[in-house]
């Protein structure tokens, strides 16, 4: 049986929170507050789908909450991780795995060739899914020592 490799589009969330450059932190901490989200993609003020950033709650709280900065003085482009690395769609989901791995990233936004943004996927998403997988394979591994006793039985 011939079982297609899983790709990020498959376990992607495609609603992303997004932010402008210019969104004070204040507002950026209240985005995340209400949807109860970790991160914000940061996308170009003129082309509002091509990511150029990533906010984190990591990044509110160690750039500006722990120097004791005032969040409203500030802007999501004056925080967020400018080095951004992207996944896209068809990555393979083990070759995502390495480039987080590798670039020590929590979460990967992800865009398509036109770098426009169409998801983002967390290590929690990757987690659960290789937990479904592991859980088949279980599975598998019962079912076939059971087989395996009704045949010698």
């Amino acid at each position: 049986m011939d079982k297609k490799k899983a790709c990020l589009k498959d376990i992607a969330t495609s609603i992303v929170a997004v932010v402008e450059p210019e969104t004070p932190a204040l507002v950026a901490a209240q985005l995340m507050r209400r949807h109860h989200i970790g991160s914000l993609v940061v996308v170009d003020a003129s082309e509002q789908t091509r990511p150029i950033g990533i906010v984190t709650d990591r990044d509110l709280v160690l750039a500006l909450m722990a120097e004791g900065l005032d969040p409203e003085l500030f802007t999501a482009g004056d925080i967020m991780s400018v080095d951004l690395v992207l996944g896209h769609p068809e990555m393979d989901l083990m070759e995502a795995v390495f480039l987080m791995r590798q670039h020590r990233l929590r979460r990967l936004v992800i865009a398509d060739k036109a770098e426009r943004l169409v998801g983002i996927v967390a290590m929690e998403d990757v987690l659960e899914f290789l937990a479904r997988e592991l859980s088949d394979l279980a599975e598998a591994l019962r079912g076939g020592r059971d087989r395996e006793f009704m045949q010698r039985a």
